[in-house]
């Protein structure tokens, strides 16, 4: 029979259930250290590491302008598809981060959208930097002499094109100013730099803010070249001239708007 007060239950106890004291002595840390079995979770975990800063830098799609990082700016570029042309300088574009390589547009689940309903909120609106297109009609103002040609210019050369942008910064309007290239025949072209050389926009002008990236001297001096040759926007009458500044400046716009 078995007292109340009798130790033998308590020191059986205590032989089934260790004290975890007892359990940290008894265990075999030699194996934790032992190369074979450190080395591959070293590995392991370092792989998943670099694995995830390569997504989140170079995979992740970045759905429109306000979602970039101030890490990014002037030290990244957007690739991806035109989705369409707003005015003769911007447009929206679909973030199709890695391109072909990464699957994009072959794989079944990297598509891009193909109606406005599902492109809502996933495209960035790029503002072409450097250049001002004349003014298209808009809220009952009239357009410029040149608006429409630029326009269509700019959707012709653009529109369902892969183009990889450029970007400076983020604008009052929530858009991403870029320079913008695009392949033409083989041929990588600087949309921009294509517009000045046919009259279709004029070097940006403002007071603070003008965005060109390292190439203000090349646009204005391509600008120049247009002028003289009296290629669009400036085939007219000088004293009739009126540039896009100046007309939105007079329908009381904001001088960094469109």
């Amino acid at each position: 029979m078995r007292w109340p007060w009798s130790s033998v239950s308590k020191d059986r106890d205590e032989e089934r259930h260790p004290s975890w004291v007892d359990a940290a002595n008894a265990t075999d840390w030699e194996r934790y250290r032992d190369p074979r079995n450190v080395i591959p979770v070293v590995i392991l975990t370092t792989g998943t590491l670099l694995l995830s800063t390569f997504y989140r830098s170079y995979l992740k799609r970045i759905p429109q302008a306000i979602n970039i990082t101030p890490s990014f700016w002037r030290k990244r570029s957007l690739f991806g598809r035109v989705t369409s042309v707003g005015d003769a300088d911007n447009f929206r574009l679909f973030h199709t981060p890695g391109g072909r390589l990464a699957g994009w547009e072959w794989l079944p689940w990297r598509k891009v959208p193909a109606t406005s309903k599902e492109l809502k909120e996933k495209t960035v609106h790029i503002r072409i930097a450097g250049i001002d297109a004349p003014e298209m009609a808009h809220f009952g103002r009239p357009s410029q002499p040149f608006s429409q040609e630029a326009y269509d210019f700019l959707n012709s050369y653009l529109l369902h094109r892969r183009v990889r942008a450029y970007v400076y910064k983020r604008d009052q309007y929530d858009r991403a100013v870029a320079t913008v290239y695009v392949r033409r025949w083989l041929l990588r072209k600087d949309v921009g730099l294509q517009m000045l050389e046919r009259g279709l926009a004029g070097v940006y002008e403002a007071k603070t803010g003008a965005e060109f990236g390292n190439l203000e001297a090349k646009y204005r001096s391509v600008e120049e070249r247009a002028r003289a040759k009296k290629v669009g926007m400036w085939s007219g009458k000088k004293k009739d001239f009126e540039s896009p500044r100046d007309y939105k400046a007079r329908h009381g716009q904001a001088t960094q708007s469109t």
